[in-house]
């Protein structure tokens, strides 16, 4: 699928300001997707939305991919229904406001929730109480083991499924269904909070297109073996038939961030299984995640075609092996069962020709970032005049440092190359090196331009969402106040973004 020429921003929501130490899908949002209407943009790219764990990654160890992150909904409005109380929504004290705690955010937060169901429980007649059956109901085929495996892991302090007692983990009926009436009030709790998630969710996505603003959601291609996703089908995972845990670790080999590659510790699938049900697992997986976004952003899209498999017990990266995926008929069936494919390839990496002869059989845009352009010759792909019309540019992804920090670090080889390339005698007569790219991105023929909000607000790498090459510290980052999207910065942003016809 081709787009029309566009612009717009990338921005979690869990780094939107807020009183109680995380972004959510309240107020501060809203005033965002308003920031974007006045500055020109049309488009607004989030991560994956889904419950996380370890180390709050939204894409490597999610609970479920089909799932909304509790810790996103807004209060308020629990307390405009009657399930919280104004004095209960005190802010929460927070040590640095532009870094998430959540060892402190996730206790207080739950403890309101849970307040708030405990609340509307105790009134049957509830207005919310038929949408909720209805909500329940149309999303059953992910719903109801959602549910019951958030209320094992909960039963089982935390561990994973496959240490859970056997007939549970083997998914006996009997055995299930005890367990169901067993944890009742707790798979109602699970239930209650995916449905005012999710009902939060398309009031904001409204509101976005109401204003001509897409959303561009994200599909991260492996999912968390501690899952309900897994332990709901694990036929379609390579797991040991014994301990039902990885038989292979998904990741990718030695790359530009990281000299052992990346272990990422998912399964991979087991591909045959998928084709022998024509993909009707991937294919829910996508009908689902467009009832709530416009644009999918495939991550890892070169897995489709092949992927890096890492023997369980190895300590990187290094000793994997590429395996051949079917992705050319999970594309074609998934058009057949949705039509119009609005899907964005990440194709960055070690990209292949018969990767980008997928790619471009379903012409789906691929992916270019600026900062991947200078240190190369002038055949590199992320360089502008190698472009294609049918490409997403971004001067970074949340991966990368952001456009100042890249900067204050990058060699003065790729300095002077920038500089050379655009023109100029020396790096010192650019300034504003972040409006920079952002012209640089926007000029392009790329018929779709995505700047990360932290290039626009022109902050340094302590702003950073993420580095790959290291485990610990990262999807924190937040801005502090809707104050800082100022008259002036949608002014200086739409300007560029009318000059150059998006």
């Amino acid at each position: 699928m081709t787009f029309q020429r566009a612009s717009g921003i990338l921005l979690h929501p869990t780094s939107l300001p807020g009183h109680f130490g995380i972004g959510d899908l309240g107020r501060s949002a809203y005033e965002f997707i308003d920031f974007l209407a006045r500055s020109g943009q049309t488009l607004w790219q989030v991560l994956p939305l889904g419950p996380t764990g370890y180390e709050h990654s939204p894409y490597i160890m999610n609970f479920s991919t089909f799932a909304g992150n509790p810790l996103l909904i807004d209060l308020e409005p629990l307390a405009a229904d009657g399930w919280l109380n104004a004095d209960e929504l005190m802010p929460l004290p927070v040590d640095n406001p532009e870094r998430v705690d959540f060892a402190t955010v996730i206790p207080h937060k739950i403890r309101l929730l849970q307040l708030a169901y405990d609340r509307f429980q105790k009134v049957p007649s509830s207005p919310q109480r038929a949408p909720l059956e209805r909500f329940c109901h149309e999303q059953a085929s992910w719903l109801d083991d959602f549910v019951l495996f958030m209320a094992l892991l909960e039963a089982n302090d935390g561990k994973g499924w496959h240490q859970w007692e056997p007939a549970i983990a083997r998914r006996e009926p009997a055995a299930l269904e005890a367990q169901r009436r067993a944890l009742q009030d707790k798979v109602q709790f699970h239930q209650f909070l995916q449905f005012i998630f999710f009902d939060q969710w398309q009031k904001l996505r409204q509101y976005a297109n109401d204003r001509n603003i897409k959303i561009i959601g994200d599909i991260s291609i492996y999912v968390c073996h501690n899952s309900a996703d897994v332990w709901a089908a694990p036929d379609l995972f390579k797991l040991n038939p014994v301990t039902m845990e990885p038989a292979f670790i998904a990741g990718v080999p030695p790359d530009y961030f990281s000299a052992t590659g990346q272990l990422w510790g998912n399964p991979v699938y087991n591909w045959e299984q998928s084709q022998k049900t024509n993909f009707v697992w991937w294919i829910k997986r996508f009908q689902t995640t467009l009832q709530y976004v416009d644009i999918v952003r495939v991550d890892h899209f070169r897995g489709f075609e092949a992927y890096w498999q890492v023997p369980a017990g190895e300590a990187t990266a290094i000793n994997g092996e590429w395996i051949k995926a079917p992705g050319e008929q999970f594309f074609e069936a998934l058009g057949e069962a949705l039509g119009t494919l609005p899907v964005l390839a990440e194709d960055l990496g070690i990209i292949t020709p018969p990767v980008e002869a997928l790619r471009d059989r379903f012409n789906f845009p691929g992916m270019r970032i600026l900062m991947f352009a200078f240190g190369d010759d002038s055949n590199n792909t992320h360089l502008p005049h190698n472009y294609v019309r049918n490409t997403v540019v971004y001067s970074g992804t949340h991966d990368n440092d952001t456009t100042i920090g890249w900067w204050q670090q990058a060699s003065e080889a790729e300095k002077q190359f920038l500089a050379h390339y655009f023109g100029y005698s020396s790096p010192d007569a650019i300034h504003d090196i972040n409006w920079f790219l952002i012209r640089v991105a926007l000029a392009s023929v790329a018929d779709l331009a995505i700047i990360p909000l932290q290039v626009v607000l022109g902050l340094d790498g302590r702003s950073r969402m993420n580095d790959p090459s290291r485990n610990a510290g990262n999807w924190r980052w937040r801005y502090t106040s809707s104050a800082l999207l100022t008259p002036a910065l949608s002014d200086r942003l739409r300007e560029l973004t009318q000059l150059y016809s998006r």
